[in-house]
């Protein structure tokens, strides 16, 4: 069972976190739902979904876009990140229900319709910006906006604007190197 359809079915109650007390009380209300009509990656979606859902939870759960990687599920990895209305967003903190009228990226839908890379995923193969790869999709996506934001001046400045997207392996100078290297269209 996805955390989706938990909430969809209304948890359990406040007093059992685990569920597995027997208890008296009514289950709780099935959660608000409300209508959301945005684009990912170009196509059309008209949604009735769980106002309490993720974005996150909704691409990788309903569109089975799991790309986009669920690391710490509180905002302060990165892995999550995707493009809202351009801007990057952790789809962990966004609701669905905040989407209404938007235009979603994930990292499938990065690459052009023909399947050629976009700069900046050609530019982590060409400088070798990942190793396990997990948050390679969160970091391509935030270095997408971060050269689209004109924080590409300087290493440091790279540093600064992409410092929300962890790396565990520590890819940190192939990616930083990744990101001007797409920036200065050297792809």
């Amino acid at each position: 069972m996805t955390r989706s359809q938990i909430l969809n079915d209304g948890g359990v109650a406040p007093d059992d976190p685990a569920g597995d007390t027997p208890t008296n009380q009514e289950p709780l209300a099935p959660a608000l739902a409300v209508n959301v009509r945005l684009h990912v990656n170009g196509a059309q979606h008209a949604v009735h979904v769980s106002a309490r859902v993720t974005l996150l939870d909704w691409l990788r759960d309903d569109l089975r876009l799991t790309g986009t990687k669920k690391g710490c599920n509180e905002g302060a990895c990165g892995a999550c990140t995707v493009l809202v209305n351009g801007r990057r967003m952790n789809s962990c903190l966004m609701l669905v229900a905040q989407c209404d009228g938007s235009e979603v990226t994930t990292i499938e839908g990065l690459a052009g319709p023909d399947g050629h890379l976009h700069p900046v995923q050609q530019a982590f193969i060409d400088c070798d910006a990942f190793q396990c790869g997990y948050c390679t999709p969160g970091q391509v996506l935030s270095a997408v906006a971060c050269i689209q934001e004109g924080h590409t001046r300087s290493p440091e400045e790279v540093r600064e604007w992409m410092s929300g997207n962890l790396c565990r392996c520590s890819a940190y100078p192939q990616i930083t190197s990744a990101v001007l290297a797409a920036a200065e269209g050297k792809v």
